[in-house]
């Protein structure tokens, strides 16, 4: 999403209660965890995860990476007024070979970033090089639906209210996006087989688990 105009609509858009449950089901998957230190935030996008995990979690510093130019501007340009502005970073780059600070890291987080990469290694890779032993580790995305119906379907469900051109993303991310046996796969391949995979809706999935 490097496009501004594609970026600036995707920020807009309303993510409230979806990134809200993101925050919440981390914290129903590591009950207790009373997360201290650095998170890192792979594929932050306008970064209101960073920020959410910032505000849930106030003795962390939020560590947010995006391949987007466009959407490093956005976060930034928002995290100049907010209120845990000055716990949350932001860095541009590409996976692999992003900049990512070292850790270690009290937990990785990922949100929809694993559908837009060509080759899906790379988000494995990087968890396997960026987690210590007891990292939490927490990756959401979307899952194929079984055809492209299916996709049209959920995309008439989900984001009817959406302006044309997310309405747009969302039905390509779908059919760009993996299925959970095809993550199992992926994880056994970056040496990361004893994260869980579940299915968390009609359109997501989840990996979560300690290192």
């Amino acid at each position: 999403m490097d496009d501004p105009v594609q970026a600036e609509a995707y920020a807009a858009a309303d993510f409230d209660a979806a990134h809200s449950r993101i925050v919440d089901a981390f914290e129903a998957c590591f009950p207790g965890a009373g997360l201290e230190g650095r998170v890192l935030d792979l594929g932050c996008g306008p970064g209101d995860i960073s920020f959410r995990f910032a505000a849930r979690y106030p003795a962390c510093t939020v560590i947010g990476v995006d391949g987007s130019s466009a959407m490093i501007r956005l976060a930034n340009r928002r995290r100049a007024d907010d209120a845990v502005g000055e716990r949350v970073r932001f860095v541009e780059g590409l996976l692999p070979g992003a900049p990512i600070p070292d850790g270690p890291y009290a937990a990785i987080v990922s949100n929809s970033l694993l559908h837009h990469l060509h080759r899906p290694e790379v988000l494995w890779q990087a968890i396997d090089a960026h987690a210590d032993r007891g990292t939490c580790i927490y990756v959401a995305d979307l899952r194929r639906p079984q055809d492209a119906d299916t996709a049209r379907r959920l995309v008439r469900e989900y984001a009817a209210d959406e302006p044309e051109i997310l309405q747009r993303d969302f039905y390509n991310s779908l059919l760009a996006a993996f299925t959970p046996a095809e993550v199992e796969v992926q994880l056994a391949a970056a040496g990361l087989a004893g994260l869980s995979v579940e299915v968390i809706s009609d359109r997501h999935l989840l990996v979560h688990g300690t290192r």
